[in-house]
């Protein structure tokens, strides 16, 4: 088994949050203003964030790096037998919210964990995907995000974006609320299929088509007219973003339960949301084409 290069991982992910940054600043014109914070509990990290800006009302593209001498519950929830190992985390996470309701938020991360223990050999994953939340539905916007997600994985054996691509789908579903959060993409955790370099080359893979899945899409509706009601089902749907995050979300508990910037943390919740008591939309409206023709969970290749 080649070595572990967490070097090489960590010199990846600065340069993903990076390009990524620069993409959306050229997209919206403003820049990402740069948050540099240290965690007491060991590490860090550096979290960049673009606010009201022409195109995107919010977006944070963090970096953080932190390691401990016990992993959280969050993270051995599944894997009981990790208790008590120290850690070491490193991964670039993002949420981008569009101004546009036409627009869809997307949240992408890729992430690489190695918990280890006196005597014993390391244990390593790696974790991440990518997802698509639309507020009005678009087929074309849906297929190209999926087939972005597919060439992505191909490489890496016929099995991976089914297999990827059903995890997401389960991941990313409201249990309370029966329903999915969008229409899904790529998830995967605790990934060690191979060696170091192997299972690298599938964390840049991904990493490096989420541009490639969603710029294109951010492009088409950024500048489609929309009023007020638009508006309003964008905020109420927004509220299901939330609900996910602070509920079920393991990169969010894992931030909390380990010490890590609370501000970073929770930059993927958006900046205005609303919730509206048993709201319902109107039958055979765009509204209610979300949720019968887009949410519910579907082949789109």
């Amino acid at each position: 088994m080649s070595d572990i290069d967490l070097q090489l991982v960590k010199t990846y992910l600065l340069d993903l949050q990076q390009r990524i940054c620069e993409a959306f600043s050229s997209i919206d014109g403003s820049q990402f203003s740069t948050d540099q914070w240290q965690r007491s509990g060991g590490g860090g990290g550096c979290s960049r964030v673009l606010e009201s800006g022409a195109v995107i009302e919010k977006g944070g593209v963090n970096f953080s790096h932190v390691f401990g001498n016990q992993l959280p519950p969050s993270a051995t929830a599944s894997r009981p037998q990790l208790a008590g190992r120290s850690f070491e985390a490193l991964g670039v996470s993002l949420v981008i919210h569009p101004q546009n309701p036409y627009a869809p938020t997307s949240h992408a991360n890729v992430r690489m964990f190695v918990a280890e223990k006196p005597g014993s050999d390391p244990v390593w994953w790696i974790g991440g995907g990518y997802d698509l939340t639309p507020y009005y539905g678009f087929t074309e916007d849906v297929i190209h995000w999926h087939q972005t997600a597919k060439r992505a994985c191909d490489p890496f054996g016929a099995d991976i974006y089914p297999r990827f691509k059903k995890w997401c789908d389960d991941y990313f579903y409201l249990k309370h609320r029966k329903e999915a959060r969008g229409v899904g993409g790529l998830f995967f955790d605790d990934f060690n299929q191979g060696d170091f370099d192997s299972v690298f080359a599938l964390l840049r893979a991904v990493g490096d088509s989420y541009l490639e899945a969603y710029l294109p899409i951010l492009k088409r509706r950024k500048n489609l007219v929309y009023g007020e009601r638009e508006r309003n089902f964008q905020l109420y749907r927004r509220g299901r973003y939330v609900e996910f995050n602070l509920v079920y979300d393991r990169g969010t508990l894992f931030g909390l339960q380990s010490g890590g910037r609370t501000e970073s943390i929770l930059m993927s919740l958006p900046p205005q949301v609303n919730w509206q008591y048993d709201w319902e939309p109107t039958a055979d409206s765009p509204e209610a084409a979300l949720y019968t023709d887009f949410l519910p969970h579907q082949d789109w290749i």
